[in-house]
């Protein structure tokens, strides 16, 4: 099992591939990580179509939309503060939690 920069709930920036060079920057909430294959899959980034069959009887079945995954080395995580994506560094706070922090602002993330 590999160690991943980007946990499940974080806020991230694509920063590479297809979804960075759009208009607005594609920043979304971290729904899953698999550290195994090294991808993450983020709210509303990378949507692709699923044919789906119904599962119970009386079920509607069809294409719907879902979240695909991307790989975690194109994502960065996302400072509020300076609205971009940054670095971090990992600090103790006063009851000895580490904590990560942004390298620009130093503002919790």
């Amino acid at each position: 099992m590999s160690k991943m920069h980007i946990k499940q709930d974080d806020q991230v920036i694509v920063i590479s591939g297809k979804y960075a060079n759009m208009k607005e920057p594609s920043v979304g909430k971290v729904i899953a990580v698999s550290p195994d294959e090294g991808k993450v899959i983020v709210e509303g980034v990378h949507m692709v179509s699923k044919h789906v069959k119904p599962k119970k009887q009386g079920e509607a079945g069809g294409i719907v939309k879902t979240e695909g995954a991307i790989y975690a080395c194109k994502v960065m995580l996302y400072c509020a503060k300076c609205k971009k994506g940054v670095r971090v560094s990992r600090q103790k706070d006063s009851s000895g939690q580490r904590i990560r922090v942004c390298k620009k602002c130093g503002d919790n993330l």
